[in-house]
């Protein structure tokens, strides 16, 4: 039995914290080519995962803490939708279909995820990431994920 403690979200979140991407996933899968990927995703805010998308997978988010928003985009880059994951907001996860467009990031420091998707695990490529987004780790990609949150009216502290 593979058990999700506090001790161990606690230890994945402090991960993130001091990660340069600002987030952390723990894998409860062996192997990324298992047949089901099955994972905590510790988010901190302002950590970007450039949108992309999974041509024949779906994928799955459950909060476990903290705040998430989860967003699709249309293939011109508007947004298509959005929910955030928060025990206040009453919405605990969200599905991502396949070929979306997508993305998640923190809205509060301490978040975190059960994900699970279809294995096995595929690095994103320029040719699964949104060309409409820039890539991780650029001064863009702040750039756009502030243009997200003001799309949307959510207001993050830097």
């Amino acid at each position: 039995m593979i058990k999700i403690t506090d001790t161990l979200i606690d230890e994945v979140i402090a991960k993130a914290k001091t990660s340069p991407r600002r987030r952390m996933n723990h894998n409860f899968h062996p192997e990324l080519s298992d047949p089901v990927q099955r994972l905590l995703n510790a988010l901190e805010p302002w950590t970007y995962i450039r949108p992309h998308k999974h041509e024949t997978k779906e994928e799955a988010f459950i909060l476990l803490r903290g705040t998430v928003l989860a967003v699709t985009f249309n293939d011109d880059g508007s947004i298509c939708d959005h929910a955030i994951l928060s025990h206040t907001t009453g919405v605990s996860g969200v599905e991502f279909e396949e070929n979306t467009f997508h993305m998640l990031t923190s809205l509060e420091s301490g978040s975190v995820v059960y994900e699970i998707k279809e294995g096995p695990f595929i690095p994103h490529t320029e040719g699964s990431s949104a060309p409409f987004a820039p890539k991780e780790g650029t001064t863009d990609s702040k750039i756009f994920l502030q243009s997200v949150f003001d799309k949307l009216g959510i207001k993050l502290e830097n």
